[in-house]
């Protein structure tokens, strides 16, 4: 592994990978990953995304090289954990958030409290593989399904790598940490908030997880600067084929919001 994320995969107790943004880039972006997983999803977009973009992918602990710290279980205290992170690395540069399912829940609410709160807020955010109307949501019970169970469900949603299911020692380390973002999804309550930047959504023709057909489309309410809804061939996990597409297809948008922003 080559990319920055790889590079960073040693130390530890960091939220962000690369921890230094690229000091060239004119704007900054963060990505947060799905349930379960960590900065290693997003392993191709650094070098997928425009050098004028500086990308740093979410870790939460109890995963990767956070492993030995614990995993947060409650959604506002993750919540005011992930806002201290961000707050505490931002600098002068306008900033986006990237979120795919659970991620996508954590940076929609994130943008609305750094909204509320009237200090520095992302000029864009992308919503992947979730949407607040519409969407399957875990439960606290399935968050409790024996390993088989859980390990059958997450297989029929394609979200971990083939082998990972073969191999007990890997399973060992992915479930806790899904357990615990499960158990953190289940909390999540929609009230109709949305939020003033801009917003583009992403998803998977079939994703299993999309209840209502039209489910992407409620986007459109919530932001009224959308900017529409691109789909892609494939599941919930759609991205990892697709990650050229959906780079080069965010990344104009953001450029053109930034852009705008500045004149």
């Amino acid at each position: 592994m080559t990319s920055a994320i790889g590079a960073e995969m040693s130390r530890t107790g960091q939220w962000f990978h690369p921890v230094e943004p690229s000091p060239d880039a004119s704007v900054r972006l963060f990505m947060l990953p799905h349930a379960g997983s960590g900065a290693i999803i997003y392993r191709d977009w650094e070098k997928l995304l425009p050098a004028d973009i500086a990308s740093q992918a979410v870790t939460l602990p109890g995963r990767h090289n956070r492993r030995e710290e614990g995993t947060y279980e409650d959604w506002d205290l993750l919540l005011d954990a992930l806002h201290e992170a961000v707050l505490d690395d931002l600098d002068d540069r306008p900033f986006a958030f990237f979120g795919h399912c659970l991620g996508a829940q954590l940076a929609f609410r994130l943008t609305i409290r750094m909204e509320e709160e009237g200090g520095p807020s992302p000029v864009m955010i992308g919503m992947s593989g979730w949407s607040p109307v519409g969407w399957n949501s875990p439960t606290v019970e399935q968050s409790r399904m024996p390993d088989p169970e859980l390990v059958e469900w997450i297989k029929h949603l394609g979200s971990f790598p083939a082998e990972i299911y073969d191999n007990p020692a890997m399973l060992a380390l992915v479930v806790p940490a899904l357990r615990a973002d499960l158990r953190v999804a289940a909390q999540y309550v929609d009230d109709n908030a949305g939020v003033r930047c801009a917003l583009a959504s992403y998803g998977g023709r079939s994703d299993p997880l999309q209840e209502d057909p039209d489910a992407m489309k409620h986007w459109a309410e919530r932001s009224k600067a959308y900017l529409g809804h691109s789909e892609y061939p494939g599941g919930h996990f759609y991205i990892d084929a697709h990650a050229q597409g959906v780079t080069m297809h965010f990344a104009q948008r953001l450029q053109r919001v930034v852009a705008s922003a500045a004149r």
